[in-house]
């Protein structure tokens, strides 16, 4: 089958996290993506801990094929080349390259490229059908947009952090990068709807995408500024405020996942623990007495929960119709054959060693009908697609190749 992106160049000036994620997912999709790597720091990015090697993954490198293991699946399906583009032999190089591609994408801080001379008004005057992706903390416009942005930052300023945890304890961040992974989808969606665009006006244009503008565009959805008028605290915990019972519930061998969003799941949780009784009761029947009065509702599901074991929680409570759910650690993840079966849990692939057997990756998350997508190969080595960008695309000899290596440029 086709690939969606195929004859999309993609030029990758991302690092950490969020860009990373965006241009993983252009790979996916089959653009040619193109890392550019400063020569000084390419070799620190892909060899940090943690480590994933022949041995594991580990703190410490425990062999010369130890890889950064955020870097094998964050750099897959791409390819590598290093240009210092604080020198004008390094931007002249980048900016042939730009004559050839599709699309920019950077995640520098607010007025990096513009000092370099990569901003995307000197990359539209090179090459107006290119788009230009920056995906910052902030934004590029606004009174915070130089403001340094980290994953738990986002987290907080974007109110995340003030939702979750339990009610009167301490805000917690999310369990993972989500504002980093959050951003980086989010661009990936921009960058299609710029090339979708492409089609129809044939010029690129400048994709804006903020951390903080994606956080908060999904958490608003619920009206949490009306929380503590409506007398309920901001942090619900498990809870979701508008549904009871739903939460986790410790069981005879571990924690589950209970609840009821319809009348109809509801009446199946009476049935699944055992209090059909209360199916017509004046009270317990109504969800605006059940949410009033959640604690109760808690207690109920919780002295059944507590008599049996995950596995049998779940199943009798599905059995009735009612929401359940086993809380998967990372080894019930590797064990799970849904995600097998699906190609969302992948042996991690390394660029010297193939499969590192017992080290998961995602797969690709999107399934299509005529296309086909995923990583076809492992994270380049840095530096390893010179020749073939260099020299293929560019037409650069041998001996200009090795001139640009000595003086560092590449």
């Amino acid at each position: 089958m086709h690939r969606i992106l195929d004859g999309v160049r993609v030029l990758d000036l991302t690092q950490f996290f969020s860009g990373p994620q965006a241009t993983l997912f252009l790979a996916g999709l089959g653009a040619e993506v193109i890392r550019v790597d400063s020569p000084a720091s390419a070799d620190t990015i892909a060899a940090a801990p943690p480590y994933a090697g022949p041995h594991g993954v580990s703190l410490e490198r425990q062999s010369p094929d130890d890889l950064n293991v955020n870097y094998l699946k964050r750099a897959r399906g791409k390819k590598a080349i290093c240009l210092d583009l604080k020198q004008p032999d390094g931007v002249a190089l980048f900016m042939r390259l730009v004559d050839r591609a599709d699309v920019v994408i950077e995640n520098f801080s607010v007025g990096v490229t513009a000092r370099l001379g990569i901003d995307y008004p000197a990359i539209a005057a090179r090459n107006p059908r290119v788009f230009y992706c920056s995906l910052t903390g902030y934004g590029s416009s606004g009174p915070d947009k130089d403001l340094k942005a980290f994953d738990i930052t986002e987290q907080a300023a974007a109110g995340l952090m003030s939702v979750t945890g339990l009610p009167g304890q301490p805000p917690l961040k999310a369990g993972t990068a989500l504002s980093d992974a959050i951003a980086g989808t989010f661009a990936m969606s921009g960058v299609l709807a710029a090339l979708y665009d492409r089609e129809k006006t044939g010029a690129g244009q400048y994709v804006d995408v903020s951390m903080v503008d994606c956080l908060f565009s999904l958490l608003y959805d619920d009206p949490i500024d009306w929380y503590e008028r409506m007398g309920v605290p901001v942090r619900q915990g498990n809870r979701i405020q508008r549904f009871s019972p739903i939460n986790t519930y410790r069981t005879k061998d571990g924690w589950v996942v209970l609840g009821a969003a319809t009348t109809e799941q509801w009446r199946g949780m009476l049935k699944a623990i055992g209090r059909p009784e209360l199916i017509d009761d004046a009270d317990w029947g109504r969800i605006e007495w059940r949410l009033a009065h959640n604690d109760a509702v808690d207690r109920l599901v919780q002295s059944w929960a507590e008599t049996v074991d995950t596995a049998g929680a779940v199943s009798h409570a599905r059995a009735e119709g009612a929401i359940a759910a086993a809380i998967h650690g990372p080894e019930d993840l590797a064990a799970w054959p849904h995600l097998r079966e699906r190609g969302m849990y992948v042996d991690l692939d390394h660029p010297t060693l193939g499969p590192l057997a017992g080290i998961g990756a995602p797969g690709f998350p999107l399934k299509f009908s005529d296309a086909e997508t995923g990583y076809h190969s492992p994270a380049p080595l840095p530096r390893s697609h010179a020749e073939e960008i260099l020299g293929g695309l560019l037409g650069l000899d041998e001996d200009e190749i090795r001139r640009l290596e000595k003086a560092g440029i590449i």
